[in-house]
Order: structure tokens, then C-alpha cells, then sequence
């Protein structure tokens, strides 16, 4: 079965279509068709019978001749009186519908031997008659004995047919297409790609379906829009006594104390902004084109510039709509935990394809040469100050949010990041977002 709603509603429409055919063209034949060929034959037999009665009771050359003009100029029988002729010896009978109508006929009304061709000639019968000293041949015309024009009914019935599964599969083309943009609409608003052109179109059930959908956008928008504000008044209110102590510490002087209290500041600096990034989220930004392999680029001369270790393998055209500087973010947080925690790191990247050959997405994929992370916690890591004790801390000095942020960050954009085991011996980070 399909698996669209097209294809499953042209099955619907077409289905009970195909199968009345199937009967009305069944009933047709065995019915109507074998019925009309039937009579005609009756009646042409009935002519014959009375031609050959007529003949027996006076058979001279002169009753033959006149008959026989009469048969023709009437009723358009060419019939001819072959003395001394003998029936074939072929089979006269191929079991078709029409053999089988002449020869019971022909048994009914003339008890006579006989012998009937209707494949030798394309608009006529070969009729033959055995009677006492001869044969009567009669060429009577096809239409004469059988229903010819059937062809025309069949034609007409299946030309109509697909005249209206055309107008159908038009008109249903055009109802399911509103169904289509609502569904990349929310398909794109859920990768984080707004359509300001979508607008409710269609049936009702459709367009209640398509303004149920812009409300609850709206919905989200709104509340996205109420929590940045307030994060930027706790940004600024939190930040307001930083500053302050800062201020007191610069004018207290220098001492291992000050500088203790000054490292403290910077942590809390630091923690508030993994926490203000992680609650703002990464709606603030619009999506634009974005070459990832530029991103990715700027990613290993920050790192680099850190004095870390960092290779690329880029493939294919890695150009799709992206958040920018969210996405940064996101690669930048996987790539230095990489980096933290490891000697050398490789970051790859290549477009896939679906199955239909369309560009169906670009992998990343982040590989180190650390000591990884145990295959029970890969996915335990990704949770909101989760903190590793053993084997490789992830967040070793931070807050506990860097995977949490670029996983939330992944998923905005419609992809996700996953964990494995690293080729190289470490941890593998694959970074999925779709085209």
C-alpha cells in the first residue's frame, strides 16, 4: 500500500472504478453481447431455412437463379447452388461464441449437414448446407449474424474512465497540496526554519488544521519571546554585583586572597552564562546559509589558537540553513571536550543522500584519542550538570551543560548528536542535521 495520503486516496477513487468496469464489461459480454449475437444468428438461420425449403420444393437451374437474386437484392444474402458439391472435410466449428450460436441454430431449424468458416473472411461468414444432389453456400455478412460494434462500448467505457480518474487525480492533486505546505511548514518551524508565506488553504478540516498550527506557533514564539526578557533582566541583575564586588576587589590591593575571590568571580561569570545560554535556548536567532565548512573552520583556528590538535576532512557541499552562531556554539562545545580531553582530535564531515537520491542530510563526525566514556553513561552525559567522576570527565571545571546545550542546540536545527565509540581509540561525537 502507499505510504502518502495521494496514492492511498487515488487507490480509493480508482479501485471501485476498476472493479465496476470489470463487471459492467463481464455482464456486457456474457450477457448482452451473446444474447444480440444469438438472435441474429436465429434470424439469419431462419432466413436461410426458408430459402433452402423454398429451393427443395422445385430444384431446377431457373428456381436456383431466381432465389438466389431475390436472397441478394432483399434481404443481402449472396447465396449460390453448387450441384454436385460436397461439404469440406476440415472442422467446420473453432469453438467460439459464434460457431457455437450458428451451429445450434443451424442443428434447431435445419437437420441438415452443414459446415460454417468464420475466420476465412474478414466481414462475412462461409455458411455451407449439404442438400439431395449439391450444396448451398450462402456468404452472409458478419454483421448479419454476430453484435460487431461491442469495440465501441468497451471504448467509450475505458475512455470516459480515464477522462475522470485524470480530472480525479487534478482535483484530489490540488486538495492534498495544502496538506503538503502544512506539513513542511511545521517540518521547517521545528528545524527552526520560519515560513512567514504559509497561510491557511484548502477544505476546512485543512485549513483548521493549518491556523491550529500558526496559533500554537504563535503560542511558542510568545513564550520564547517572555523568557528571553526575563533572562535578560536576571542577566542584568545578577551581573550588577559582580561588577560591584569586582570593583571592590580591584581597590582592595593585591594578595593570594584577592586573587582566589577573583578567580571565584570569573567561575560565577562563567557558570551564569552556561546557565543563561542553556535557559535562553537558541531561539533568538534567525536561520540563514550558512557554508559549514567555513563554520568548521573558524572552530579549528579557535582551537588551534588554544594550542590544541585538530585535523579536518570535509566532503561535498556543505552549504544548508543554519542558526550561525548557535550552531558555533554547538561545535565548539563538542570539539573542546574533544580537546580537553585528548591529544588529537579529527573532525569529518560529509553530506549523505536519502533513499531517493536527494541530499538527505550532513553528518559530522568528531573523533578523539582519549580514554572515552563507559557505553552506559553515553547517553547519561547529554542530561542538564550531569558530571563524570570516573574515566573522563567531560565538564571537568565547568557546569555540567556543554553536551546538554549542543545537543539541545542539534535538535533545534532538526538533527541530534549521539556518542559511540571513537576508530581512534577515544570518543566519537556524530553531529546529524538535516538538509
Amino acid at each position: 500500500m502507499p505510504r502518502g495520503l495521494y496514492g492511498r486516496s487515488l487507490i480509493i477513487i480508482i479501485t471501485p472504478m476498476v472493479l465496476l468496469q470489470f463487471v459492467v464489461t463481464y455482464v456486457f459480454l456474457e450477457r448482452h453481447w451473446q444474447l444480440v449475437t444469438q438472435r441474429l444468428s436465429a434470424k439469419t438461420v431462419a432466413e436461410i431455412a426458408l430459402i433452402l425449403a423454398e429451393f427443395e420444393e422445385n430444384q431446377t437451374p431457373q428456381q436456383a437463379a431466381r432465389i438466389a437474386a431475390r436472397a441478394n437484392a432483399h434481404i443481402g444474402l449472396p447465396i449460390a447452388f453448387l450441384d454436385g458439391e460436397v461439404l469440406p472435410e476440415t472442422p467446420s466449428s473453432t469453438g467460439s461464441l459464434l460457431d457455437n450460436s450458428l451451429n445450434d441454430e443451424l442443428r434447431l431449424r435445419i437437420a441438415r449437414p452443414f459446415w460454417i468458416n468464420t475466420l476465412q473472411y474478414d466481414k462475412y461468414v462461409d455458411i455451407r448446407i449439404a442438400y439431395n444432389g449439391g450444396v448451398m453456400r450462402i456468404l452472409t455478412p458478419a454483421s448479419h449474424v454476430y453484435a460487431s460494434n461491442w469495440h465501441i462500448f468497451l471504448v467509450w467505457m475505458f475512455g470516459t474512465s480515464v477522462v475522470l480518474i485524470i480530472v480525479a487525480m487534478v482535483f484530489l492533486r490540488n486538495q492534498i497540496r495544502p496538506i503538503e505546505r502544512l506539513a513542511e511548514a511545521a517540518e521547517s518551524f521545528g528545524m527552526g526554519r520560519d515560513v512567514p508565506s504559509f497561510r491557511p488553504q484548502g477544505a476546512t478540516e485543512v485549513r483548521s488544521a493549518a491556523q491550529a498550527f500558526l496559533d500554537m506557533r504563535a503560542r511558542i514564539q510568545r513564550q520564547i519571546e517572555q523568557r528571553t526578557a526575563m533572562l535578560a533582566g536576571v542577566s542584568h541583575d545578577l551581573r550588577t554585583p559582580l561588577t560591584r564586588f569586582k570593583l571592590q576587589l580591584a581597590m582592595l590591593g593585591e594578595g593570594p586572597e584577592i586573587e582566589d575571590l577573583r578567580a571565584d568571580i570569573a567561575e560565577m561569570e562563567r557558570m551564569l552564562e552556561d546557565y543563561l545560554e542553556f535557559a535562553r535556548g537558541h531561539h533568538g536567532e534567525t536561520s540563514e546559509e550558512t557554508d559549514l565548512a567555513e563554520l568548521i573552520e573558524e572552530v579549528r583556528t579557535d582551537a588551534q589558537r588554544k594550542g590544541h590538535d585538530l585535523r579536518l576532512d570535509l566532503h561535498g557541499d556543505l552549504v544548508l540553513p543554519l542558526r550561525r552562531n548557535a550552531f558555533k556554539r554547538c561545535l565548539t562545545n563538542i570539539v573542546d571536550n574533544a580537546c580537553r580531553h585528548a591529544a588529537h582530535v579529527w573532525v569529518t564531515a560529509i553530506r549523505d543522500t536519502d533513499d531517493a537520491g536527494d541530499g538527505g542530510g550532513i553528518d559530522i563526525f568528531v573523533d578523539d584519542d582519549g580514554v572515552g566514556i563507559p557505553e552506559d553513561q553515553l547517553e547519561e552525559v547529554f542530561r542538564p550538570f550531569y558530571r563524570l567522576d570516573a574515566a573522563r570527565n567531560l565538564e571537568d571545571g565547568g557546569s555540567g551543560l556543554g553536551l546538554a546545550i549542543a545537543r539541545d542546540i542539534a535538535r533545534g536545527h532538526g538533527g541530534d548528536i549521539t556518542l559511540a565509540r571513537s576508530p581512534m581509540g577515544g570518543l566519537r561525537a556524530v553531529i546529524h542535521v538535516p538538509v
